[in-house]
Parts: structure tokens; sequence; C-alpha cells
């Protein structure tokens, strides 16, 4: 069987739907997801196996203006992710004009002759078709896509059809990851983006925004035996910009952050597949967005 791979950027402005359309394609949840801006910070990869092709689909933050030290990191990781692939899928919703962010993204995609899909999201809601047929040709005046695919993350229409566009710029060579893959990203990584996710579901704006999570330890509890794996032992910190946010994330007697690691703990069961045992500190560090020796500790290479 003639293996072949095909690596590509998943692209676009904040909260339309990147992350949600990675984890629609893998098939499996490997991307956090949230209604609030900005929720992914930095390059995530998905990879999904159909036959001899491997597909591997780097998801990335939304192109915005940068705010701050993080921020910047964040555009970066959209700039560089569409340097080194085969093709882009650039995601925008079905309605609406072409923003700025887009016409950067495109003239990125100019500059480097790169092949590019574009993907209309959120069809569901749409309830002219005029005006979809409207934006198309308005992003066909702007560049010229390979393909266009209409498609509804929401209700999985249209992922199957953009697939088999994007395995067109597959080609010959080793798969570079196991065929049973979903992601290269660690287990502590998937495990403080989860924790992540659930702040951003409960919280108000700002405070998950000037957050961050790390897994200070995580190891395996071995019961009933050398060869089974029953628990993982868990601990998180949360580290927050401001004194006030911290007790807005420990909440009235805890019940906030009781709340966080409850829900956080279930989706890490059902990720990993065995029983997690999760503790959830919260700690200030004041401004640290804005300090390269704090992203760097938080990960932020």
């Amino acid at each position: 069987m003639q293996t072949k791979s095909a690596f590509v950027a998943i692209v676009g402005r904040p909260n339309v739907g990147k992350s949600s359309l990675l984890n629609a394609l893998v098939g499996e949840k490997v991307a956090i997801v949230s209604d609030k801006p900005q929720t992914t910070r930095t390059r995530i990869t998905g990879v999904l196996t159909k036959g001899e092709t491997q597909f591997v689909l780097l998801d990335t933050p939304g192109l915005h203006k940068p705010k701050n030290v993080l921020s910047e990191y964040m555009v970066k990781q959209v700039n560089d992710s569409v340097t080194d692939v085969d093709a882009a899928v650039l995601v925008t919703e079905a309605i609406g004009e072409i923003t700025n962010a887009e016409r950067q993204l495109i003239s990125t995609f100019t500059a480097l002759g790169l092949p590019v899909v574009l993907a209309m999201n959120k069809i569901d809601l749409l309830d002219e078709k005029e005006r979809m047929l409207e934006k198309i040709a308005a992003f066909s005046q702007a560049f010229a896509f390979s393909a266009v695919v209409p498609i509804s993350v929401l209700n999985g229409d249209g992922i199957d059809d953009l697939l088999k566009e994007i395995a067109v710029f597959a080609k010959p060579g080793p798969h570079f990851f196991p065929d049973d893959a979903m992601t290269d990203q660690p287990e502590r990584v998937i495990a403080a983006e989860i924790i992540r996710e659930k702040m951003l579901l409960r919280l108000r704006e700002e405070v998950p925004h000037g957050a961050a999570v790390v897994i200070e330890k995580m190891h395996d509890r071995i019961e009933d035996g050398p060869d089974n794996r029953d628990i993982v032992d868990i601990e998180a910190t949360i580290y927050c910009e401001k004194e006030s946010h911290k007790g807005i994330v420990i909440g009235k007697g805890g019940a906030m952050l009781k709340k966080i690691a409850s829900e956080a703990r279930l989706e890490m069961e059902g990720f990993f597949g065995v029983r997690v045992n999760l503790q959830c500190w919260v700690k200030v560090r004041e401004g640290w967005r804005n300090r390269q020796s704090q992203l760097r500790n938080f990960g932020f290479q």
C-alpha cells in the first residue's frame, strides 16, 4: 500500500468554528471549544488516518490584533502554521463581509502560493442561500480557492466533502504518526486545556482569558496488580492575573472551583479511559500575559 500524508492548517478569524471543525474531522474532541473568542492559544495538531492517507490537521488561534505578549505569540502561531503545510482551510461564516483578518490571511496565501479550501461554516443558520453565494463571489474575487465547501460543524453537514477536497493535497510518503493517533498533544497539555475550557464555559469573559493552567503532577496509581492503570492522580494550578480573579475562580465557599474541577474530571475520565483524581489550586501571577519568563514557564515557547 502506497501511504500518503497531507499537512493542513485550519485558519480563520476568532470564533468561526476552527476547533470544532478539527474535532469533527478527527472524529474525537482533541481541541477545547467555547463561544468566547481566542479560546485556542497555541497550535493544536489533530491526526486522522483513513486507509493509506494520513491527515495532519493544525488548529490555530484566531487571527486578531495583538493586545499583549501572549496575543503576539498566538498570532505568530497562525503565521508559522501556514508556512510549511501542503494546504490550508480558511474557515469563515456563511454570511457577512470579508474581515480585515481574512484579507490578511489571503495576502499570506498569495505570497506563499499556498492552495486553500474555503469552508463556509454555520450553514445551519442560513436563511437565504443568496447571501452565502454573494459572500462566495466576494471571496472568489479576492483569491483563487481550490474549492469552496459549505459546512455545518454543528450538524456534521459537508465534513466528508471537505475531507475529500483536502485529500487532493496528500503526497506520497510515510505516515508521521501511528495510525490510531488522534493528536500529538501530551496528556498533561490535554488535561490543562480541559480545565481551561470549563473555566471558559463557567466564568465571565475576562477571567478565563487572564488565567493559565499548569499540571504540576500527573501519575498513575496502580491498583489490583502491576498491569492495571486504574487511577490517574492529577494536581493542577490555575494562575490568575489579579487577586480579585482568584476569588471569582474559587467562588463562595469554593463552589465555583469545585464545579470546574468536577466537570473537568468527568471529561478527563472519558478521554483517558481511566478514573481520575483531580486536585486544583488557584494562585496569582500578576500580568503574566505580558511577561516572557512567565509565558515560557506556562509552556508558550
